[in-house]
């Protein structure tokens, strides 16, 4: 069934539903995505967040570069480095404390240019309507707005992905600006070696010698220069690898390949959720057998998340559900071609007619489905606390009195959580801030919830120390992160200095 397509439609008639029908479709695709930026812009003045802890090392790395400093890769529970992400961090530094909340923004603007791609994408290889569905469904899975709204930068990454499958299914073997793209989104994440690996083996197989070279270089530009950045900030070429391998062990996050079977599926139903899940199966079901040809490219990526997750798994690195967006991505895609593909089917004919109410029938399903489940207050309460943590932290750091304290010693916090957002705030190094989860700091021993012994010398025996008062913050940042609550407790040598209803700052000098 690769032929059935959509027909000419019939000459629009009278009344408003025929005059719905006569708007051109860039007005109505105008009007969608106005929509979406408005309600984007509406978020971000009405709640505002700040990057997560990933994208605040960015941002203190951006600027040890940007003043020639020696990047702090082997900070205490650091973050992979992702070489794109630093540089873009280096180039808000001229906009000071505010290049956060313009993080926030500019990835925002990353999730409607990932919209719009999954709308383009959806259309090219199927239909307008499959299109309209999977951009509904992108912007109803809250996974993908609540990525956003913390400035993670898997959504700037699936913008890349997605756009370079747009590119791709518009023209094939495109070459160049595909090729850019992915050279783009590998120096982000390195999921990306894969595609654009055997991107370059369909592109280079039928070019000239001169054009394989040059996209070899392309190719291997994300590798080399991330291996290349390691090696000149710590040494060794695969640090990245060996940091996220350790730190997966260390916070129990590497489940290993004999945990991917049971967690690919619990992670891909659990962020889809049921509905979106089972019309994704048959989607790819319908795809396979009416229009096997289209469902290449989109295939191609899902299979390319799936494949990540596996080899995740297999080198011991980090199995959380992060690492499944691509795949999550393209589920939602394919979900919307067993609502919308209908539309690839004759007018009038039987089966089309079926389909549309198979459709319907689901798209119910799914709207009582999420109304039964969905709790907005939940949502909602997270926005607000994500911003009036970030706004309380940063009130009690410019406390007067707790400036004084800083001349005492380091700043310390519960665990590594807080050190990014520390950092950033305060303007300082990675030396100036310790985490007492930390037992190199000498506030705790080895024994779970014993203290350590007082030494004179122990970096977090004096200083400024800062304690997290708020539950929810103690539940976000200690528990979540299995760490030792003795790190919650006050020395009796500190001294109050200053509290709110997030955190609390004792000194010692």
């Amino acid at each position: 069934m690769e032929s059935a397509t959509i027909t000419r439609r019939p000459p629009p008639g009278a009344g408003i539903l025929a005059r719905l029908r006569a708007v051109p479709l860039r007005v109505w695709e105008r009007l969608g995505i106005s929509a979406l930026i408005g309600a984007c812009l509406a978020e971000f003045i009405a709640y505002p967040t700040y990057p997560n802890y990933d994208s605040y090392y960015f941002l203190n790395w951006g600027r040890e570069l940007v003043h020639f400093q020696h990047l702090s890769f082997k900070a205490y529970r650091a973050s992979t480095e992702h070489p794109l992400a630093i540089a873009f961090g280096a180039l808000l530094q001229p906009f000071g404390r505010v290049a956060d909340r313009i993080l926030v923004l500019i990835t925002l603007a990353s999730f409607v240019v990932l919209v719009w791609g999954v709308y383009r994408l959806s259309r090219i290889t199927f239909t307008r309507w499959v299109g309209w569905a999977a951009a509904l469904l992108v912007v109803s899975r809250l996974d993908f707005p609540s990525l956003a709204i913390r400035g993670y930068i898997d959504v700037p990454y699936l913008a890349l992905l997605v756009w370079a499958a747009v590119l791709e299914a518009e023209r094939p073997r495109r070459g160049y600006p595909v090729l850019v793209l992915l050279m783009l989104a590998s120096l982000m994440r390195p999921e990306a070696w894969l595609l654009i690996g055997g991107y370059f083996l369909w592109v280079a197989w039928p070019a000239s010698w001169r054009r394989r070279l040059r996209y070899l270089a392309l190719t291997a530009a994300g590798p080399v220069i991330w291996a290349g950045l390691d090696a000149a900030v710590t040494g060794d070429p695969l640090f990245s690898l060996h940091s996220t391998t350790g730190l997966a062990a260390d916070l129990g996050r590497n489940k290993g390949i004999s945990g991917v079977p049971h967690l690919l599926p619990h992670y891909i139903v659990g962020s889809v959720k049921v509905p979106v899940a089972i019309a994704a199966v048959v989607g790819i079901l319908i795809g396979l057998w009416i229009v096997p040809r289209r469902v290449v490219v989109p295939g191609i990526l899902l299979a390319s998340g799936i494949l990540t997750f596996v080899l995740v798994g297999l080198a011991g690195l980090s199995t959380i559900p992060r690492y499944l967006v691509v795949s999550q991505l393209l589920l939602i895609v394919f979900a919307a071609l067993a609502v919308g593909g209908w539309s690839l089917l004759q007018p009038g004919s039987l089966w089309r007619r079926g389909w549309m109410l198979g459709a319907a029938v689901v798209l119910v399903y799914g709207v009582v489905f999420t109304a039964t489940r969905w709790k907005p207050n939940v949502f909602f309460n997270d926005l607000a606390y994500r911003g009036q943590s970030h706004a309380q932290l940063v009130a009690l750091l410019d406390e007067p009195a707790v400036k004084r304290e800083l001349r005492c010693g380091k700043v310390s916090v519960p665990n590594h959580k807080l050190i990014p957002e520390v950092r950033w705030a305060l303007g300082v190094g990675a030396s100036k801030v310790i985490a007492r989860s930390d037992v190199r700091t000498g506030w705790r021993s080895t024994v779970e919830g014993v203290p350590a012994p007082p030494r004179a010398d122990a970096p977090a025996q004096r200083g400024l120390a800062l304690f997290v008062l708020n539950h929810a913050g103690i539940q976000r940042l200690i528990q979540a992160a299995q760490d030792d609550l003795s790190t919650q407790i006050p020395r009796a040598n500190f001294h109050f200095v200053a509290a709110n209803g997030f955190y609390a700052a004792y000194a010692r000098c």
